[in-house]
């Protein structure tokens, strides 16, 4: 059974595999290569996903959620109608499409994955990764980090033995920059850098809000449904800079069209903090790495979002030259969790290649220094796996106690670059139970593992008994135990995914209420009527007069998104 490389993303998700002796993407019932990571649910309670999910967002906005990737392991809910799930149910739904896609097209039950998450995304989001492929029926052994996996892609097609990379990954909603050095066979991350709430929803979000302020809308009194047409409109118009200096946007509101002209220069000068914001990480990254941008060999781009004419414009002035594009950005990630996949599996066609990674932030303890003069300095953050630290990796720390009779002692786990405790993120904490004695006369072991998935684990030890306890990270939102996941298994098990052989002409049908809920007057008329002769073309349930009309309502939906009939 082959084992398949899933790149679970913001706005896309695909699912590759090992083909002939090459990285393959796996089409999905579409033809398409990009699943959109959209889930829908419909008036029976069935799950639509991807291409059907994404029209229905405009018409559903109430029963359909998007961008669900940033809220992985966190305990937000998304209620999509009389329904309610977390980013690691509906990011399953997503992972069970494709992997029924796959197998289609494979012809092969699919039992393992191999995922890819942002190389910056903490231990709670990538265990919802992993929680995520589970629900979704898969054994999930590894976790890689998006830019080393594009970076194994270009390994494999690019014939130099030696060269540094920097990966400059912005994806839908996430952006991660890698520095990576290739020796003959060996892999090597030196440094990650990031920013997991920086994506190109955020490009879109800028425009948007550029086209709201030209044309007045009152955006507090616009419903749902409108707030999505507007964004999909602005999101096919921020791809158009690269065709023109100047796009027009246009939207039916309430009977209503409104319509503007927006040049790139507003657009670029808009996006000022966000292109801010993109050089803190490579200034980071760099600095860790100790090395200057003309040690770098190559600049790769990866992630949908560098395709945007100002993300092209802003990395050719930052890098001073073009960066790499021989391999689709919106693709590369997947090609190298193929590869991932195959060293996994020992496939003959790849020659070993040993794969290192790194931690992308600093691990450690909450601790309070005791002074000479027998002052304590409280909300001290006390360091035991370093930034940027190859891994897997285990370090240890021995704390005393503070206080005379002290019976616990209190690990508070943190993971962030501040000096101060309070200014990290908790991951989670536990207590262990200690002699009695005076103060400083017990201590404890703390354990910090970092695997090369990328997730924690805390032992600690008590010196004087040998009383060892391990951290299940139960406060830390977003992670189930394995009972908890056999429940929501259970649970999800109700609810179905819309039939594959009827895909295809369900996203017809919502093709045509999008456009029809696009439209007014006579337009909108004539959509109505093409709609319910195709409905009833579709009610016959007669396959060879579906395919007869198919090519006549394919032109008719062409036709009305090249603008008119």
């Amino acid at each position: 059974m082959p084992i398949v490389g899933i790149d679970l993303g913001t706005t896309n998700s695909l699912i590759s595999c090992m083909k002939d002796g090459k990285p393959t993407i796996i089409p999905n019932v579409h033809g398409d290569t990009l699943t959109p990571s959209v889930v829908s649910v419909g008036e029976k309670g069935e799950i639509y996903v991807g291409s059907i999910a994404k029209e229905r967002q405009v018409t559903h906005p109430s029963y359909t959620a998007s961008i669900f990737k940033r809220s992985m392991g966190t305990n937000k809910q998304y209620n999509l109608g009389q329904n309610s799930f977390t980013a690691e149910e509906l990011s399953s739904f997503v992972i069970k499409k494709l992997k029924e896609d796959a197998e289609a097209y494979l012809k092969e039950e699919i039992i393992e994955a191999i995922i890819s998450v942002p190389a910056y995304f903490n231990d709670a989001q990538r265990r919802a990764t992993k929680i995520a492929g589970e629900l979704a029926g898969l054994k999930v052994e590894r976790i890689v980090n998006e830019p080393t996996a594009a970076s194994l892609a270009y390994g494999f097609h690019e014939a130099k033995e030696h060269a540094k990379f920097l990966v400059f990954d912005l994806g839908g909603g996430t952006f991660d920059v890698s520095i990576l050095e290739k020796y003959q066979n060996i892999m090597e991350v030196h440094a990650v850098a990031g920013d997991v709430f920086l994506g190109g929803e955020d490009f879109t979000d800028v425009l948007a809000s550029l086209f709201i302020q030209k044309t007045s809308i009152e955006i507090s009194n616009v419903s749902l449904k409108d707030h999505a047409l507007i964004r999909r409109q602005v999101d096919l118009a921020k791809t158009r800079f690269d065709e023109s200096r100047t796009v027009n946007i246009s939207c039916i509101i309430d009977d209503k069209t409104y319509e503007s002209q927006i040049t790139f220069d507003e657009y670029e000068n808009a996006c000022q903090d966000l292109l801010n914001r993109l050089r803190i990480p490579i200034k980071n990254a760099m600095s860790d790495a100790s090395l200057r941008l003309s040690d770098i060999d190559s600049i790769i781009l990866v992630g949908g979002a560098t395709k945007l004419p100002i993300v092209r414009n802003f990395t050719a002035k930052l890098f001073g030259r073009f960066p790499h594009m021989t391999l689709n950005p919106d693709e590369v990630v997947a090609v190298g969790a193929a590869v991932h996949a195959g060293l996994k599996e020992r496939n003959k066609s790849i020659s070993e290649i040993v794969l290192t990674d790194v931690c992308p932030f600093t691990l450690g303890v909450d601790s309070v220094v005791k002074q000479p003069n027998g002052l304590h300095f409280y909300d001290v953050f006390l360091p035991i796996i370093e930034r940027n630290s190859t891994i897997p990796i285990s370090r240890v720390e021995r704390v005393s106690t503070l206080h005379d009779q002290q019976n616990q002692i209190y690990v508070k786990i943190l993971q962030g670059e501040s000096r101060r405790s309070s200014e990290n993120a908790i991951l989670g904490e536990l207590t262990v139970p200690v002699p009695k004695a005076p103060a400083g006369k017990e201590a404890a072991d703390i354990r910090f593992t970092y695997d090369i998935n990328g997730i924690l684990e805390c032992e600690v030890t008590i010196v004087s008994t040998g009383l060892k306890k391990t951290i299940v990270i139960e406060k830390n939102p977003g992670i189930f135990t394995k009972e908890e996941i056999e429940e929501k298994l259970k649970t999800l098990e109700a609810y179905k995914l819309h039939p594959r052989e009827r895909d295809e002409y369900r996203l017809l049908l919502s093709r045509g209420e999008r456009l029809y809920q696009e439209s007014l007057g006579d337009t909108r008329k004539y959509i109505g009527s093409q709609l319910m002769l195709f409905d009833k073309v579709l009610n016959t349930q007669d396959e060879g007069k579906i395919r007869e009309y198919l090519p006549e309502f394919l032109e008719f939906l062409a036709s009305m998104e090249r603008g008119g009939f």
